[in-house]
């Protein structure tokens, strides 16, 4: 038994609230399956997605200073399901706590930013941490293991880290090009993980307002590596790169000129289905590319 309980502060994020609410829908499913506390950050803003700065840098590190300064005030961890989020909120963090040591006038003009607007100050007092760090570092996947009551056996899944995740901070949680923290959790559930090539690439989704045909043609190579490698699904961090590869995945088969089919999971998804969460639970029936055949194949 875990000897003590762990508590976030929770940061959703947009699409996870908006286009995909069984996203987070299934993360707070998880967290009472596994017992983790998430106090949920409703006063937060967007992360800005990486957007932000195109226009200010300082724009994209007062939003996210913040975002963190609410979960200082609760003196707990933010946590997030989101790569997108997890990449730019952290990478604000380890910009804003090192300039509380080289440019602390920087640090000052945030921060009398967040003033005027009767925020709290960043202080720079806790951490920045993606749900699948979380689960592996702190709660751990010996104790996942112990709480699986339904195997994943024979379920070929195929990671989807995408970029944010594991290049955009300084110090990321894992190798940057030869990742294998999801690969280990499928294990963990019984699943089979399924190596590819596009697995640690950008989706496709922060060109898709823009150059919305290179966008689906990035998303549809990935998927169709995934197949060939015999994936029966693809399993992504990120609800940014789930509404590139699973929402739009229609969009995506026509510009390819290919049918495709690919179920694409949230990782809590995943892992709550080998906890005994119902499918019905997790919103599987939400998705736009149907999730039967996992289910089918997992025995539901």
């Amino acid at each position: 038994m875990l000897f003590q309980m762990l508590k976030y502060a929770y940061f959703p994020g947009c699409v996870a609230q908006g286009a995909c609410r069984e996203l987070h829908s299934s993360t707070v499913a998880l967290s009472k399956a596994l017992n983790i506390e998430l106090i949920e950050l409703k006063k937060a803003a967007c992360c800005g997605s990486g957007t932000f700065k195109e226009d200010s840098q300082l724009l994209e590190d007062t939003v996210n200073a913040r975002n963190i300064s609410l979960a200082e005030e609760l003196n707990l961890p933010l946590l997030t399901h989101c790569s997108t989020c997890q990449g730019v909120i952290g990478h604000v963090d380890e910009r804003l706590k090192a300039c509380g040591q080289n440019n602390p006038d920087y640090l000052n003009k945030v921060n009398s930013l967040l003033q005027k607007e009767s925020c709290s100050p960043y202080r720079g007092t806790t951490q920045v941490k993606h749900l699948l760090y979380a689960l592996v570092k702190d709660y751990g996947l010996e104790e996942i293991k112990k709480r699986v009551t339904k195997k994943l056996t024979n379920l070929k899944c195929a990671a989807f880290y995408g970029c944010y995740l594991l290049r955009a901070q300084n110090m990321p949680d894992d190798d940057p090009f030869k990742p294998e923290a999801m690969e280990n959790v499928f294990r963990t559930v019984g699943a089979t993980p399924i190596h590819y090539q596009g697995r640690t690439k950008c989706c496709g989704w922060p060109l898709s307002s823009y150059a919305t045909t290179q966008s689906f043609q990035m998303a549809g190579k990935h998927i169709e590596e995934a197949i060939e490698a015999g994936a029966d699904c693809m399993v992504t961090p990120c609800p940014l790169c789930h509404l590139n590869l699973d929402s739009r995945q229609p969009e995506v088969e026509k510009v390819i000129g290919r049918k495709l089919g690919l179920p694409v999971l949230h990782l809590p998804q995943l892992i709550a289905l080998a906890l005994g969460v119902s499918p019905q639970e997790l919103g599987l029936q939400r998705h736009i590319v149907s999730t039967k055949p996992v289910l089918e194949k997992l025995g539901f």
